[in-house]
Formats: C-alpha cells, structure tokens, sequence
C-alpha cells in the first residue's frame, strides 16, 4: 500500500495566481527603485563635479524649488484662507484661518447660536436669571473650549480665532455679568418670594442685556465667517424657535 506524505511549505505557482501577483509587483517595485536610485546617483556625481559660479546656480535653483513645494505642501494640507470680520469694537480684523482654527470657530458657533442668552428678550417677556445664566454657561463652555484646543500661531498682520474668541468673553460677557449678576442676585436674596418685575433695576438690565445679545450675535456670525459656515442667518433664526439650550 503507498501512502502519498502531505508536501507542507509548498505552494504551486498554478494554484496560486495571487501570489505571482505579489511578486510581479515587488520585483516591478524593485526595478523602479533600483532606475531611480541610480539616477540619482548620477546626478549627485554630475553636481558634485560642478564647480564656482555654476555649482552656486544649481544649489540656488534646487533650493528654489524645495522652499515651492514645502510651501505648496503646507498650504494644501492645512488650507490656510483669509478671512476679515468686522466685530463691534474694532472695524475690522483679519484672520488666517486653517482647518484646526475653523473647527474651533463651528464650536464656538454652536455654543453661541443655540444658547437661550442671544434670543431677544422684551420687557415683559423672558426671565433674567435664565438670561444670566445661559450667559454664564457660554463663558464657561467657551474657556473651554479654548483651553482643550492647541494655541494658533498668528501670521503677520492677522488675528487667530482664540483672540476673537476671547475678546467675546472680556468685552462682552464679563462686563455685563460683573455689572449685574451680583445685583440680581442680592435682589433674590433679599426678595425671596418677588417676581423679578419687582426688580427696580429690571429694565436697566434688560437694555443692557439687548445691546449685549446683539453684540453677541455678530459675534456668533464672525465665527460662522471663520468657520466657513455658508448662511449663517438662516441657522441662527431656526435656532431661535426651537432654542432650549442654557
């Protein structure tokens, strides 16, 4: 009786047209390299026998042509955009924005449209400590938001997204927190079971929270601007029926 002993670690080239595949590929691979490491090798031969004004030239023009790719490079991959915004104490500011900073911006933009604190507040409409503390919570959220992200480096004439965003919180939000907080709340204290109606300083307050509330909107249509977002004043009025978040 003849027994046919199993042949383990042998593969038939009939049987396996994949792995003709692989090795079609490889030695392509290796051909290739071996072409362009030997023209390499001659040009370095050739520049290394160049000598004075023309050896000068060459390094020049090769320079040259690096720093064009670098910088071609870098701007494709962190598609850098300019981008000017016009905010309520300055005229204009530009900013040189990239895909880290825009995405910083759509957060800030998120926090900022979808907060009870930007929607218009009449006399007798709206409470003020909802107000303030929607305000407080959009101080907080956006510290924090600064602080998780990585620092922009500015370029030369321009502003980074964390200076707006910044700016937002020590022109507007603790202004009109530091001015009024304390006084509604003391008020509370004091008046546990009164209506905030019965505040002598509720309409001063509600005022000041207006322009604070319009500030704040273009402040939320910068970001939108820096984070590319198109129609920006469409999102906000939707924001503004259906917005419970504080």
């Amino acid at each position: 009786m003849t027994y046919n002993t199993p042949r383990f670690g042998h593969i038939s080239m009939r049987h396996a047209p994949w792995l003709k595949a692989v090795i079609a590929s490889r030695l392509a691979q290796l051909v290739i390299a071996a072409i362009a490491g030997a023209l390499a090798g001659l040009i370095v031969f050739a520049v290394s026998r160049i000598t004075g004004r023309n050896l000068f030239l060459i390094t020049g023009c090769v320079s040259g042509i690096i720093a064009v790719v670098v910088l071609q490079f870098y701007r494709r991959a962190a598609h850098l955009t300019e981008v000017k915004v016009t905010i309520p104490q300055f005229s204009e500011l530009t900013f040189i924005v990239n895909n880290e900073s825009r995405w910083v911006a759509w957060q800030l933009f998120i926090e900022t449209v979808t907060r009870v604190a930007i929607q218009p507040l009449d006399d007798q409409q709206g409470l003020l400590r909802e107000a303030m503390t929607s305000l407080y919570g959009l101080f907080a959220t956006t510290r924090d938001i600064l602080k998780s992200s990585r620092p922009s480096i500015p370029a030369p004439g321009s502003q980074t997204v964390e200076h707006f965003a910044v700016t937002m919180l020590n022109w507007e939000l603790r202004p009109f927190l530091s001015r009024w907080h304390p006084r509604l709340r003391q008020f509370e204290h004091e008046h546990p079971d009164s209506p905030e109606d019965a505040w002598p300083e509720a309409l001063a307050c509600r005022g000041e929270l207006r322009q604070t509330q319009e500030h704040l909107r273009r402040y939320a249509l910068g970001f939108a601007r820096l984070a590319g977002v198109r129609e920006p004043e469409g999102m906000m009025a939707q924001s503004g029926g259906l917005n419970d978040h504080i």
